[in-house]
């Protein structure tokens, strides 16, 4: 576990605050605008205590959802951090770095009369592509940690290799 932790914290160290202007994908309903409330300012993803994350935004634990592609970047490893450390009940990160990159979800079209016909797939490649290959490869090892220690279904199990053979794994990115 402290070797997870420690390759979370290194891999993402570099990455820099996107800025208040740059916090939610979205100005649809209310939570987005929750989310830029409570997260406005919050420049340093070290400082976030887990409780705050897995709550936020207004107790619906779902700023990972509404988070701009750039702010999920910088965010994500606090969220991994907590989660390595058994402490998110809300929050799910997992669910988060697998949906669009497993059989399941792949060729599943997002909503055809808003994007055509762009699929999960799509859609999670261009979020990811912005990790780099240390990035990248720390949050294979995040999956795996969460394969081989959480009790998973076999199928959750197989959700997981499939989102570290698709695109975590260095070679496949």
């Amino acid at each position: 576990m402290a070797s997870i932790k420690a390759k979370l914290r290194d891999a993402f160290a570099a990455v820099e605050y996107p800025g208040d202007w740059c916090l939610i994908n979205s100005r649809e309903g209310t939570e987005p605008f929750l989310l830029e409330q409570e997260f406005k300012g919050k420049d340093d993803w070290r400082n976030l205590d887990a409780s705050f994350i897995d709550q936020a935004p207004d107790g619906f634990g779902t700023a990972l959802s509404f988070f701009s592609d750039e702010a999920f970047h910088f965010y994500l490893a606090a969220y991994l951090l907590a989660d390595v450390d058994g402490l998110l009940k809300q929050a799910d990160p997992v669910f988060h770095l697998t949906h669009g990159l497993e059989r399941g979800s792949r060729e599943e079209e997002i909503n055809p009369r808003r994007y055509g016909e762009r699929t999960w797939f799509e859609h999670s490649r261009h979020k990811f592509a912005m990790f780099n290959d240390k990035e990248r490869a720390a949050i294979a090892s995040y999956l795996k940690f969460k394969r081989d220690t959480d009790a998973l279904t076999d199928l959750e199990k197989s959700r997981i290799d499939d989102a570290i053979d698709s695109y975590w794994a260095n070679d496949a990115a």
